[in-house]
């Protein structure tokens, strides 16, 4: 009889405790759905991130490709000596684009593929895809592996500069036929840099040579995040180099 009594007893406790541990346990199901519908949200648009810069590259691959083959068209129609390589997007003048040994000025059939190439660049500069990624040109001037590191780094240097002075000074800018703001886009675009004996040529009168190195933006730094470089104008401009 007391054995039954105490059973009695002892019912009400179990059962009161049965619902405490359904609902802990429906608690943990819900947090655990909850988690997984996080984590599967979190890679779906993990997943369309990674599709959506995929899809940004390829287009602005194909941007810069048909910039690039444009501007190739056009100078090889204009001039057989200016060579545009796509795959590098690099602009050198062939033979014509070489200098004399210890020498940083280009001949005349060099300074006439400097006076053309130049307008094409800043019409591909201003084409539509230009606006969206062209950076900048680089000018890389080149030496031989004679002299010292610093002798041909200080004569690349000149050679680069040369160019650019060139290119800057108003009597290029009367013969190419360029505007004023044409002029400007020159000083916004176009930056001197020299690299020395990096990247030899098979002869060494092929590797005294000029290079343009076309750069452009990335899909983290769009063209219109960056504002261009001003230089106030002191009046008629020639370059300095002797």
């Amino acid at each position: 009889m007391f054995g039954m009594r105490a059973a009695a007893a002892q019912r009400p406790k179990s059962e009161g405790e049965k619902p405490f541990w359904i609902s802990y346990a429906d608690l943990m199901t819900a947090l655990m759905i909850l988690f997984l519908v996080v984590m599967v949200a979190s890679l779906v648009m993990m997943t369309k991130r990674i599709a959506e810069v995929e899809q940004g590259e390829k287009a602005r691959a194909a941007d810069i490709a048909h910039l690039c083959q444009r501007l190739q068209i056009k100078a090889k129609g204009l001039n057989p000596n200016i060579v545009v390589d796509c795959r590098d997007n690099r602009i050198n003048f062939g033979e014509a684009g070489r200098f004399g040994y210890n020498d940083y000025k280009l001949g005349p059939d060099g300074q006439t593929a400097l006076r053309q190439v130049v307008p094409l660049v800043i019409d591909a500069a201003l084409s539509d895809e230009g606006k969206r990624w062209f950076k900048q040109v680089l000018i890389e001037g080149f030496t031989d592996t004679d002299g010292s590191y610093l002798y041909n780094l200080h004569l690349s240097l000149q050679r680069s500069e040369w160019v650019m002075c060139t290119m800057l000074d108003d009597r290029f800018a009367a013969t190419t036929g360029l505007t004023r703001e044409q002029k400007q886009q020159v000083r916004e675009l176009f930056l001197a840099g020299g690299v020395s004996f990096n990247n030899a040529k098979d002869s060494k009168e092929a590797s005294r040579r000029v290079e343009l190195r076309l750069q452009f933006y990335g899909l983290k730094d769009p063209a219109s995040a960056v504002r261009p470089v001003s230089f106030a104008a002191t009046g008629p401009e020639k370059c300095l180099l002797p």
